[in-house]
């Protein structure tokens, strides 16, 4: 049905799903067009989608839904008053549509981590869909739940956010039957307004997952999230602890579960709370130990997480997939405890911590001087802006640093790499 107002027409909603059910291969970008698709004519802050629109549809797209109705010149264009207000919509609409567990994950740290090693293990049983990469935002949620099809048995949604609100907001849209919060730490303190805000808006998750009927999965060994899960709401309860033992971690991390040593391609220890979960989830969906661990022990990170490579005869680790206060103190301190005597820290700014920067790069300087690394190299303004003169280098722009660790020839090195998304600490390597 299509609804008047003024003098234009725009479709509703029960009308674009029937749309989408033909064509429910949906496309953001005009430049990765695929025949039959559904284009949606998102805007930008340097860009509005409403003008590649007639583009989207010579590639092949089968319509285009936009919301500037001056372009709307075609019987192949759907106007509606908000492109992300409908995909949101859509994507809501189409979860009421999907009668599967829906598991969101949230955290500061260790997120998408988690999701894929839950994937992994899931997959032995299941059917099993989870978010793409980090597409965890407003855009990214709805994407995720529209590219679910109906022979998906089992859904695995990641949720990020750097606001109060953000978290229930996707949560809305997504409708998780399951839930789970990696932890709570110093992410997006800007955004957040403090580490309390950040308790508080994590927390949305489990909130929702209290007024819903979600169950929410909650790591008894977590002391922060076993304060905060709602009085009285579902809860499956578990021991990360008792669950993966750790036995080594050179460089890899190798535990106990049960009576099995299980080997995993996954650097530091930080990252036993995110095994933990991944048996959790699987044991309590009823998938066997053994494909448990099969699953864990295939696992490969990528994408600058946890990735330990060779690059001649330096032993790199790439964690520099993002960074914040609580992740870069928890991977340096796993740096710390591993073999080896030529040890190189490369740390990049931690971004988005507004009036808590200062503080937080200071206390990062600090520990790396207490725990005596000699060849310390930080990158970006706000390393600069607290800089200890009497111990590291320092440099504004990876282009820098770059020179400087090409002409230090580094040999048989164990080198670190951590740093936010923004600062790419990786491209100090090529």
């Amino acid at each position: 049905m299509l609804k008047f107002a003024g003098a234009f027409l725009f479709m509703d909603i029960d009308q674009l799903y029937k749309i989408y059910k033909q064509h429910p291969e949906i496309c953001i970008d005009s430049r990765k067009i695929t025949v039959g698709c559904l284009f949606f004519a998102l805007k930008g802050e340097t860009f509005d989608g409403n003008l590649f629109a007639a583009e989207a549809l010579r590639s092949g797209a089968a319509y285009a839904v936009i919301d500037d109705p001056e372009k709307n010149q075609s019987d192949r264009f759907i106007l509606v008053h908000c492109v992300l207000d409908s995909l949101q919509e859509l994507a809501s609409y189409h979860r009421k549509h999907l009668n599967i567990p829906v598991l969101a994950i949230t955290g500061s740290n260790g997120k998408t981590t988690t999701k894929e090693l839950c994937r992994d293990v899931l997959q032995k049983k299941f059917i099993t869909k989870a978010t793409l990469g980090n597409l965890n935002n407003h855009i990214g949620v709805p994407l995720t739940i529209l590219s679910t099809t109906s022979a998906v048995e089992f859904l695995i949604v990641e949720m990020g956010a750097n606001h109060q609100g953000e978290i229930d907001f996707l949560c809305r849209i997504a409708d998780p039957t399951h839930v789970f919060i990696t932890n709570i730490g110093k992410a997006h303190l800007e955004g957040f307004g403090g580490v309390e805000g950040i308790k508080k808006g994590k927390t949305e998750m489990y909130r929702y997952a209290a007024a819903h009927n979600g169950i929410i999965f909650l790591n008894l060994d977590d002391e922060i999230l076993t304060t905060v899960a709602p009085i009285g709401s579902s809860i499956i309860e578990y021991s990360s602890d008792e669950l993966v033992k750790v036995i080594e971690e050179q460089p890899y991390l190798t535990f106990r579960y049960t009576d099995l040593e299980v080997h995993t391609k996954l650097y530091g220890s930080y990252n036993q709370p995110n095994i933990a979960f991944a048996i959790a989830v699987g044991k309590y969906f009823g998938v066997e130990s053994n494909d448990i661990i099969m699953a864990l022990e295939a696992y490969e990170p990528e994408n600058n997480r946890s990735q330990i490579m060779q690059l001649e005869s330096n032993t790199i680790i790439k964690d520099a997939y993002n960074a914040n206060p609580s992740s870069m103190k928890l991977s340096i301190e796993s740096f710390y405890k591993m073999n080896g005597h030529n040890k190189v820290l490369v740390l990049g700014d931690m971004l988005e911590l507004g009036k808590f920067s200062e503080d937080e790069h200071r206390q990062i300087i600090d520990l790396t001087k207490t725990l005596g690394f000699q060849n310390t190299i930080f990158v970006g303004e706000q390393f600069i802006n607290v800089k200890d003169p009497h111990h590291g280098k320092y440099f504004d722009h990876i282009n820098e640093a770059r020179e400087y660790f090409k002409n230090k020839n580094f040999n048989h090195a164990l080198i670190l790499l951590k740093g936010s998304r923004g600062i790419a600490i990786e491209k100090i390597l090529y």
